[in-house]
């Protein structure tokens, strides 16, 4: 009954009143000001973005001239992006350019071309009517991903490698590495394991494209075969196998990759023309006419012609010891002339079948200090090995990033961030 009485006293009431008010008008200025706040954020104003993807036929100037600039413009920004930013033509279907206003009735403030997913050119409006130019190189988010799969019967390694989710531009790269240590028409068979580690690129958390490969790795018949890309301390990169020797020999085995064998070497063959036995010095591979030949190795060509056995042939000399002899082939390449220096994996010329040939294939021929051999078998030299210096960085590189491999191989989900 007090604690009734004390509630109804009019000094309590009045009290409890004056609170209350205090309350409410706190709440009242909280929502004033959050409302404000809100009101003025939606006020400001935003810039007015066009972009335009460069069209068959279209030119610098015809796009400028359409979002609005005059031909004074067009000058001075054709003579801008070629003096600071090396640009000097668009390419249809590639090239993006950015047209920013501060408002839809305002003129063109900024320009943004865009050559490719890394690089940005920014042109910008001065006081004066001229525009400065300015490269930006957009930072790339590097993640190393690593796919590894198995031989089926009936499998080529690229089909294993596609059903291992390895996109088709890696598997041409892994293909151009291997190369140098196997043939994959008699090197590849059922149940035989590989994996890759290779890079993927993204921008603002979406994928872009694919960078390079890291390592890989295939169970080969003479061995298990192991590939590490490594930057040494002059800057150069290259690929070495898991003791720090140079994995990129000077020649390869197999210049056009994933073609079927038809003929090996042989002291003792009996010619399909000529009907009578002789010594096969070289391995036939069958190919489609026109498909390209690349040099087997960097080298310089010390004979073309035709003669009535090779056909269309070209000779590489590639240093003191070794040649390469590529024959029947349907046209050379063009500027491959005596004297041409060429650069490994250059196309040199043409599958066909002129010459002494029952059909399109590629005759190809290694000779070492005159004498022929066996591609497919011999032991080919290395370009070049680490250094003890480089060798040491290598191989504490090659256990970390193996330890790393162990890691994602047990986890399909994640990634090594680069």
């Amino acid at each position: 009954m007090k604690k009734v009485k004390q509630f109804m006293n009019p000094t309590f009431l009045s009290r409890l009143v004056m609170a209350l008010a205090i309350i409410l008008t706190f709440v009242a200025i909280t929502v004033v000001i959050t409302h404000r706040g809100t009101t003025r954020v939606v006020a400001e104003p935003t810039e007015c973005k066009t972009v335009v993807v460069v069209a068959s036929g279209d030119t610098l100037g015809k796009i400028l001239m359409a979002n609005g600039l005059s031909n004074s413009d067009v000058n001075t920004i054709a003579n801008a992006l070629k003096k600071d930013a090396g640009i000097s033509t668009l390419r249809a279907n590639s090239d993006k350019i950015e047209f920013v206003r501060p408002d839809n009735d305002s003129p063109v403030s900024k320009i943004v071309i865009i050559p490719s997913p890394w690089k940005q050119v920014e042109l910008t409006c001065t006081e004066n009517g001229g525009w400065n130019c300015n490269t930006i190189n957009v930072e790339r988010d590097t993640r190393a991903v690593y796919k590894s799969g198995e031989i089926k019967n009936g499998d080529s390694f690229y089909l294993a490698g596609v059903r291992a989710g390895i996109p088709a531009g890696i598997l041409i790269d892994v293909f151009d590495l291997l190369a140098f240590e196997m043939d994959f028409e008699r090197d590849v068979r059922a149940g035989q394991h590989f994996s890759v580690l290779y890079e993927e690129n993204f921008s603002d958390g979406k994928k872009v494209d694919n960078g390079r490969v890291l390592a890989v790795q295939f169970e080969a018949l003479r061995g298990n075969v192991k590939m590490y890309r490594f930057k040494k301390s002059d800057g150069t990169s290259g690929y070495y196998d898991e003791n720090g020797n140079g994995a990129i020999k000077s020649l390869k085995r197999t210049p056009i990759n994933n073609a079927k064998v038809t003929s090996n070497f042989s002291s003792g063959r009996k010619h399909p023309v000529l009907g009578f036995t002789r010594a096969h010095k070289g391995v036939d591979f069958r190919a489609s006419t026109g498909t390209p030949i690349p040099a087997a190795g960097a080298g310089r060509v010390v004979a073309r012609g035709f003669n009535r056995g090779h056909g269309n042939y070209v000779k590489i000399r590639h240093n003191g010891s070794y040649e390469t002899l590529y024959a029947h082939m349907s046209k050379f390449a063009k500027g491959v002339v005596v004297g041409t220096n060429v650069r490994q994996g250059q196309t040199i010329g043409y599958v066909g079948s002129t010459g002494l040939s029952t059909g399109p294939h590629l005759h190809y021929e290694i000779i070492k200090n005159g004498t022929h051999v066996n591609p497919l078998t011999i032991k080919l030299p290395a370009i070049s090995n680490l250094g003890d210096k480089d060798k040491k960085k290598f191989l504490e590189y090659r256990k970390t990033l193996d330890e790393s491999i162990e890691m994602v191989s047990k986890n399909p989900n994640w990634f090594i961030q680069m």
